[in-house]
C-alpha cells in the first residue's frame, strides 16, 4: 500500500516538479545549517571524507550504518571510549558529509579504500575497526584490504552475510531509475517529523529512542535527495559484495568480537552473526539477550567491553 501510494503521488505532482524540487531544496538546506560537520573534511582522490576524531589512545575506528553519519556515534558512545582510545568516526561515502564517489562505491571494497587513505592523512597506525550494521561490512573489508596494519575487529549488528530473500518493495522502488528520479525528491519533500521519527523508533525496537537523539543525531540529513539515492544504492546492491567477501572471512588473521542483539529484526542474528562466527577461527559472538539494533546505544558497556577485549588480544593494552 505505502509504494502503491508513493506511485501515485509521483505521478499526480509530475507537473509539479519545480515545487517539489524546491521544498526539497530548502529542507535540504535547513538540515545542513542546522547539523554541520563536527569534524574536519579530508580532500582524498578529489573527495571530501568526514572525519570526527577525539581522544588519546591506541586507534580506534568507528563506521556508522545505513542512512547515518558520524553523529550515531558521537551523541554518546564516543564520550565513553575516548578516555582509552583515540577515536576516529568516519562518514562513508555519500553519507553524512562525505562525497559520493559514484557507483563504485557500491562496494564496502572501495569504500574503505578511500576511508583507510583519509584514515592513512590523520596518521592512524593499525586500527581496531568497528562497524555497526552496514558498517560492519566495511569493517571486516578493511580487515581484508589491509590485514597486517589492522589490529581487529568488532561488528556490532553487523550485514555480513549474504540474506535470503529480497529487501522489500521500498529499497527495490527507490534505487530503481523510476524511484530515484520521482519517488525519492518527495520523500526529500514531505516526510514528516513524526513518520521519520517513527522509523527512529522502530530502528531502535524492542528498547526506546535514548532522549535528545532524535534531535542529536539530524534525519533530515539522511533524507536529502543525493544521500538518500545513495544509501538505497548502497544497501540494495550490498549482497552481491557479501557473496565476494564470504570465502575470504576464514582468512582474517586479527581478533574479531561479534556482538549482536537476539532481538534485533532490522539485522537478525541468527542470518548474520551466528554463521559468521562460525567462519571466522578464534572469533568471539556474544549475543545480547532481549538488545534490538542498537547495542551502542542501549549496551555500551558490552560493546566497549568487546573493543577492550580486541585490544588486549591485539596487544595495545
Amino acid at each position: 500500500m505505502a509504494v502503491s501510494l508513493l506511485i501515485a503521488g509521483s505521478l499526480a505532482l509530475g507537473g509539479c516538479g519545480a515545487a517539489v524540487s524546491q521544498r526539497a531544496a530548502d529542507r535540504e538546506a535547513v538540515a545542513e545549517a542546522s547539523y554541520p560537520p563536527t569534524g574536519q573534511l579530508i580532500e582524498v582522490d578529489g573527495h571530501t571524507v568526514h572525519a570526527h576524531v577525539e581522544g588519546r589512545g591506541p586507534d580506534l575506528v568507528l563506521i556508522h550504518g545505513a542512512s547515518g553519519s558520524t553523529r550515531d556515534f558521537t551523541f554518546s558512545f564516543v564520550d565513553r571510549v575516548k578516555d582509552r582510545y583515540r577515536v576516529i568516526v568516519f562518514d562513508r561515502p555519500g553519507l553524512g558529509w562525505s562525497d559520493d564517489i559514484g557507483p563504485a562505491g557500491n562496494s564496502p571494497l572501495v569504500q574503505v579504500d578511500l576511508l583507510r587513505k583519509a584514515a592513512g592523512q590523520l596518521g592512524v597506525r593499525r586500527p581496531i575497526v568497528l562497524g555497526h550494521s552496514y558498517g560492519a561490512a566495511v569493517a571486516l573489508a578493511w580487515g581484508l584490504r589491509d590485514p597486517g596494519n589492522t589490529a581487529g575487529i568488532v561488528t556490532v549488528s553487523g550485514a555480513v552475510m549474504p540474506w535470503p530473500g529480497d529487501l522489500g518493495p521500498i529499497y527495490a522502488l527507490t534505487s530503481s531509475s523510476f524511484g530515484s528520479a520521482a519517488v525519492v525528491p518527495l520523500i526529500a519533500a514531505f516526510v514528516s517529523d513524526q513518520r521519520a521519527d517513527r522509523v527512529v523508533e522502530q530502528i531502535f525496537a524492542p528498547q526506546v529512542v535514548p532522549a535528545g537523539y532524535p534531535e542529536y543525531f539530524g534525519v533530515g540529513l539522511s533524507l536529502r535527495r543525493e544521500s538518500f539515492r545513495v544509501n538505497a544504492r548502497q544497501v540494495t546492491n550490498l549482497k552481491p559484495y557479501l557473496k565476494l567477501m564470504q570465502p575470504n572471512y576464514p582468512k582474517l588473521p586479527v581478533p574479531v568480537e561479534i556482538l549482536h542483539g537476539d532481538a534485533d529484526r532490522v539485522v537478525p542474528a541468527e542470518i548474520h552473526a551466528e554463521p559468521l562466527g562460525k567462519l571466522i577461527p578464534g572469533s568471539r559472538v556474544t549475543i545480547l539477550k532481549g538488545i534490538g539494533h542498537m547495542p551502542h546505544h542501549v549496551a555500551a558497556d558490552e560493546v566497549g567491553a568487546a573493543i577492550d577485549r580486541v585490544a588486549v588480544r591485539a596487544g595495545l593494552r
